[in-house]
């Protein structure tokens, strides 16, 4: 046998060591990222070991807080270089195949062309086949055989084949935002997963699933999740839960799919612990348990905190199906590109205010627009140099929290950030603040860090309040103050920041500064857990939408209603009510869609609350039950006050459906919902009339009329002379309909035509 000179390999033993506990890392910290699929893929981004979280902040150990934001591929770069092509065995009782020494064991390590070998190798052969020595000098004894049967070898060879197909297709998923580009990335991962490729398969099925740069075939998806969850894939039997809890592509099975999620979550998969906490919070297939739901949610929620940026991440687009149906006149908050471009207009031509907000638009996302660090830092920059000092306040944030765009560099942060305070900016002291407090290029000093967070707080800036309770609550430079804390907390959330919710979570979590609060606690983590990176399939579902695949987007939003989003059980009830999509059958889509009503009316929206007294009135998906179509009404009415519920109860109340019949009380909700809506007042004048009228009508219907006319004296009721008055009422009227029918009768005015002569006047 011949062979090429090569290398020691003595590192293996530490190699194949660091493979495993980074395996052993990515499972642990790994986001369901096919909750999202080909989103997270480019966007996760890894947090050290070393972080601990301060007023819900990530403060790292090491010198640099935000070192290594800006390289937010590289767990996937790094990974995907090449794929492996080392042959990974047991060395321990390793026994030659064939060869010349055919069942005898091999030797660790063996000499080859004066190398020492700790594993098989390849080395010295044209046919890829790993092999060992039987003794330690092979060049002496010729003792060897192979490590692997044939069939093994052509198993590892399609299995490295197929590695490098996915790692071909996610560098070039990883690599554009070309929606083409992606789809031809796409088309290689599903080579790679025809191959039996695990982590392609995982992708290739999401993207079936969800109609996501593949097309939507829930039968194929559902083939590679189940041979995943017999791999034991978390994500895999997360999927397969998620489609017996739907009843997509399978026959709906809510014990299968608490099986499945609770797989899912014992592997780690942090979508599975966010479906199981909302389960437990709502009691769907399980008995209601605020504990274990706040296990989940906190689970989640951790890992939402320690993802936000000092950007405060991309904004969530919640845009609800049914009000932009009922109101097409409103908008949905989604920015028309005349808008944009207009602003782009005025940016372009000085205008600083356009640019500012154009550099917020694109820094955060959201109303439509991508997030597009380049274009923020421009838009900045611009208005910078005018003097502007919000976008001097902004930059430092970018500069402070680094990207693939602006490299971290807390000198230049600290330089804005002092600029822009000195003008009285809340944004630029508050991240002043921030550089004191944890030495951002500066010297710690938590004095200056707590004077700078109390300007930023007067004024009213979430990042000040927040900053300040975490201060108080840790007492960092002032004296411990759970009361304070709590104070500054509740400001900054009622801001929206989301790590105020985290914290206001935590403290009535565990009862600290507060009265405990489990259920207080669950809806705070729950809050947060919505906020993560999985919410931007929110905005894909619609565009889905818009554009035409209904399908897809009801799938998106199916598995957002497991989440919980009860904009997303809305929005998934929505599309069923209207039957527009395909993959259920007609017979199907009512009760589906009363299923989602019902949940997202639990979580308190009055449209679904209405919708399941209308479902129940019609006896649509159920039988008709007016009586629980009332108490959904009152429901609606007393607790929400809703001018519609209100309505439909006064309109119950004078027919008598599920209610004992009462004319008084029907007026009373008809005039109570014209005071709640300035909208009702039209219909519910038109109700009135026809209340009085069928009054009217029952009470002469009950009274004999010609008893009362012959009863009834009119000289005594109108006067004495009645007749006279009667006579001219009717001549009043007679000539108003002479008069009004003579203008009717006279002939129209046409449009001149060509002069004609005038007849010659006869001379008299």
């Amino acid at each position: 046998m011949s062979g090429n000179q090569i290398r020691k390999v003595r590192i293996w033993p530490l190699l194949l060591l660091a493979l495993g506990l980074k395996a052993i890392s990515g499972e642990m910290h790994e986001i369901d990222s096919e909750s999202l699929e080909s989103k997270t893929d480019e966007q996760k981004e890894e947090h050290s070991s070393e972080a601990r979280v301060v007023a819900g902040q990530i403060i790292d150990s090491k010198e640099d807080l935000w070192e290594g934001k800006g390289e937010e591929h590289q767990h996937t770069t790094a990974d995907e270089e090449s794929p492996a092509t080392d042959y990974v065995d047991d060395v321990k009782d390793q026994t030659a195949i064939g060869g010349t020494a055919d069942g005898e064991p091999c030797i660790f390590p063996f000499l080859f062309m004066d190398q020492e070998y700790f594993i098989c190798t390849t080395d010295g052969r044209d046919d890829d086949r790993f092999w060992c020595a039987t003794t330690y000098n092979y060049i002496q004894d010729h003792k060897w055989g192979f490590c692997e049967t044939d069939e093994e070898a052509s198993q590892r060879k399609l299995a490295q084949e197929a590695e490098s197909f996915y790692h071909t297709g996610m560098k070039m998923i990883n690599s554009t935002s070309k929606k083409s580009q992606k789809k031809e990335g796409y088309e290689i991962l599903v080579k790679a997963a025809d191959m039996g490729n695990t982590k392609a398969m995982e992708k290739v099925g999401y993207a079936m699933l969800l109609g996501d740069y593949l097309k939507l075939n829930i039968g194929t998806a559902k083939n590679f999740f189940e041979m995943l969850a017999e791999q034991g894939s978390p994500k895999g039997q997360t999927a397969l839960g998620f489609l017996y809890a739907s009843g997509v592509g399978v026959h709906s099975s809510q014990a299968k799919a608490l099986v499945f999620y609770t797989f899912g979550a014992l592997g780690g998969n942090l979508l599975s612990h966010m479906i199981l906490g909302y389960r437990y919070w709502a009691g769907i297939g399980v008995p209601q348990s605020c504990e274990s739901a706040l296990t989940h949610y906190k689970l989640v929620a951790n890992y939402v905190a320690n993802d936000i940026s000092l950007t405060g991440g991309n904004v969530v687009q919640r845009i609800r199906l049914l009000d932009e149906a009922e109101n097409s006149g409103v908008g949905s908050g989604m920015l028309e590109d005349d808008l944009i471009q207009y602003y782009q207009f005025l940016a372009e031509k000085g205008d600083v205010q356009a640019q500012v907000g154009l550099g917020q638009l694109h820094l955060h996302g959201g109303r439509g627009v991508e997030q597009n660090f380049q274009r923020a830092f421009d838009y900045f920059n611009q208005a910078a140099a005018t003097g502007n000092s919000q976008a001097m306040a902004f930059l430092g944030k970018m500069y402070s929290e680094g990207s693939n765009i602006v490299p971290q560099n807390n000198d230049t942060a600290f330089h804005y950030f002092k600029k822009s305070a000195d003008m009285g900016n809340p944004v630029g002291q508050s991240g002043l603040g921030m550089a004191y407090l944890y030495g951002k290029g500066i010297p710690v000093n938590h004095e200056l860090a707590l004077k700078y967070f109390q300007k930023a707080a007067e004024q009213g800036w979430v990042d000040g309040q927040l900053q300040l309770g975490s201060m108080y609550y840790n007492g960092v430079g002032v004296k411990r103050d759970y009361k304070q804390a709590l104070k500054y907390f509740n400001l900054a959330s009622q801001g929206g920041h989301i790590l105020a919710f985290y914290n206001l979570a935590q403290m009535h979590a565990i009862g600290s500064g507060v009265i405990r609060s489990c259920h207080t606690a669950v809806e705070l983590f729950k809050n947060v857990c919505e906020r993560g990176r999985w919410s931007e399939r929110l905005m894909s579902a619609y565009n889905n939408y818009k554009e035409g695949d209904t399908d897809s987007a009801l799938v998106q939003y199916l598995l957002l209603a497991e989440q919980g989003y009860e904009v997303a059980q809305s929005n998934a009830a929505f599309i069923l009510d209207q039957k527009e999509a395909k993959i259920f059958g007609e017979n199907e889509t009512y009760p589906r869609a009363l299923l989602h009503w019902n949940r997202a009316a639990a979580q308190g929206y009055t449209v679904a609350r209405i919708k399941l007294g209308d479902y129940h009135f019609y006896g649509y998906g159920t039988d008709i039950d007016y009586e629980t179509a009332v108490i959904h009404y009152r429901l609606a009415s007393e607790q929400q006050h809703s001018a519609q519920a209100m309505f439909n109860l006064g309109y119950m109340h004078e027919k008598g459906l599920g209610i004992k019949q009462d004319i008084y009380l029907a007026k009373r909700f008809y005039d109570m919902a014209a005071e709640t809506s300035p909208d009702a007042q039209v219909p519910v004048f038109l109700a009135l009339c026809k209340l009085g009228m069928m009054y009217s009508l029952d009470y002469l219907s009950e009274t004999k009329f010609q008893e009362i006319w012959m009863q009834m004296d009119l000289d005594m009721l109108l006067g004495p002379e009645w007749d006279l008055y009667l006579m001219t009422i009717l001549a009043l009227l007679l000539g108003t309909v002479i008069a009004y029918r003579q203008r009717q009768q006279q002939p129209e005015l046409r449009a001149p035509g060509p002069q004609q002569p005038e007849p010659q006047r006869e001379q008299q």
